[in-house]
């Protein structure tokens, strides 16, 4: 997959946050929105205000992962590891593999087996609260989303929101459209950041306003594993 990636870490770095352009057709969107009503797919289903999640509903695929879904998630993470492992001794953390059956090794050694990726659906009135995607001991630091609809045709409102805590200030929010096909790539706990002392830590929570008319669906991709 061909993307910017030296724009990307540049934008994860000085923003939290990055979008990639588009990287699905309309018909792989399709594809994949498609499958949300076969239970045969799908480990699991949440839905969100069971548990004051917000209101809407997810899946988390069950392995096999569909071939599409497969082939994001290993392509997108060795340049993801790259710039996890750029932050890794700026967070004091370690580093990690640079292939993905490597994460999985280490996931599956920590009791974390389940595949993570999932699809998001959400109607008219959903929205998600702000939250932290973490599974486990081992938790790969980047994740991403991509917008499978059609923003103001298919849904209206459903904006992505995506929160930093810095130490000392207050909190500030960033909120993104991403074009039909386009992902999102964002941290899942934390980052680095640059201060006058030095890096310093940043955390940051992600959700979803709330959808005015229409059905919103997303496709969620984490690299670690769950329990």
């Amino acid at each position: 997959m061909q993307l910017d990636w030296p724009a990307i870490a540049h934008a994860l770095d000085e923003e939290g946050v990055a979008t990639t352009g588009p990287l699905l057709t309309p018909k792989e969107c399709a594809d994949i929105v498609a499958m949300f009503d076969d239970d045969a797919r799908f480990r699991s289903t949440v839905v969100m205000a069971r548990h004051a999640f917000g209101e809407g509903s997810y899946r988390y695929f069950a392995d096999p992962l569909p071939p599409l879904v497969q082939t994001l998630r290993e392509e997108l993470y060795p340049p993801l590891a790259a710039i996890a492992n750029r932050w890794a001794p700026l967070l004091g953390e370690q580093t990690f593999p640079e292939d993905l059956d490597g994460l999985l090794t280490r996931c599956a050694a920590a009791g974390q087996d389940r595949p993570t990726p999932l699809l998001l659906r959400y109607g008219a009135g959903g929205y998600n609260c702000l939250h932290q995607d973490v599974y486990g001991d081992v938790t790969f630091p980047l994740q991403f989303l991509i917008m499978l609809g059609r923003p103001d045709e298919d849904f209206t409102g459903g904006e992505s929101v995506f929160v930093e805590q810095r130490p000392r200030q207050q909190s500030r929010a960033t909120v993104l459209r991403p074009g039909q096909g386009e992902a999102v790539i964002f941290p899942v706990r934390h980052r680095p950041r640059r201060g006058s002392r030095g890096f310093h830590k940043v955390q940051l929570r992600h959700g979803v306003s709330a959808v005015h008319r229409g059905d919103r669906h997303v496709l969620g991709i984490i690299f670690h594993n769950a329990r």
